[in-house]
């Protein structure tokens, strides 16, 4: 069965936070770090993972995406950050 993470971003060199869902995690990354050519992620470049969350549905892990994308799952992400510098 498939499985959803939801991630969270940060690029330390513009302090810039972003937050998706994939299917696959590492093909997701490759895309973000290297692959793509435009978009938002490729201005920021590097991007590291802070936070991961597994989902069996899609409905859960898109839930779960906009949750963090609030000002208070923002906050939360923050103060993972935070610990890890």
């Amino acid at each position: 069965m498939e499985s959803f993470t939801v991630y969270v971003l940060h690029s330390l060199k513009f302090d810039k936070i972003y937050i998706g869902y994939t299917s696959d995690l590492e093909s997701r990354m490759k895309s973000h770090n290297e692959l793509a050519k435009k978009g938002y992620t490729v201005k920021y470049r590097p991007w590291r993972i802070v936070h991961t969350e597994s989902f069996q549905s899609k409905s859960d892990a898109l839930k779960r995406e906009k949750q963090l994308k609030s000002s208070r799952g923002r906050l939360f992400i923050r103060q993972i950050i935070e610990e890890l510098d």
